[in-house]
C-alpha cells in the first residue's frame, strides 16, 4: 500500500490517448492519460466512464446532448451506452476511473487510438 499520484503519474506518460493504469478498486481501473486534439466516437455499452480532469481543458460531444466543458479539478460520469467523443483544444491531462477491461475506444472499430492492453504506472 502506497499513495500514488496522479498528477506525478500522467508525467511519465508520453503518448496521447494511451491510458495507464495507475491504481485498481473494486474491479475499477484507475486510470491517467494525456489528451490532444479529438478522439473516436464511442460508447461503453456495459460500463459507466468517470473523467477527471487533472490539468487543461476537455470538451466532451455528445449526439443527444450538449457537449460538456471540464475545467481542472472537474470531473463527469458517462453513462454506459452514451456515445460520446472527448475532445482535448489543448493539451491536457486526466484521471479515468471505469471497469478493469474497459477498452479505451469503447464499441468503435479498432483504430490506431485502440489501448487493448494498458500499461501499469
Amino acid at each position: 500500500m502506497e499513495p500514488v499520484s496522479p498528477s506525478a503519474a500522467v508525467d511519465r506518460v508520453e503518448e496521447t490517448w494511451a491510458p495507464r493504469i495507475v491504481a485498481e478498486a473494486n474491479g475499477q481501473h484507475v486510470k491517467v492519460a494525456c489528451l490532444d486534439g479529438a478522439f473516436v466516437w464511442h460508447a461503453h455499452p456495459e460500463a459507466d466512464e468517470l473523467f477527471y480532469v487533472l490539468d487543461g481543458r476537455l470538451e466532451i460531444e455528445f449526439r443527444e446532448e450538449p457537449t460538456a466543458t471540464l475545467e481542472r479539478g472537474d470531473l463527469l460520469v458517462v453513462p454506459a451506452g452514451v456515445e460520446h467523443r472527448p475532445v482535448a483544444p489543448v493539451e491536457t491531462t486526466v484521471m479515468l476511473i471505469e471497469p478493469a477491461g474497459t477498452r479505451n475506444t469503447g464499441d468503435a472499430e479498432d483504430s490506431d487510438l485502440t489501448v487493448k492492453d494498458p500499461e501499469e504506472l
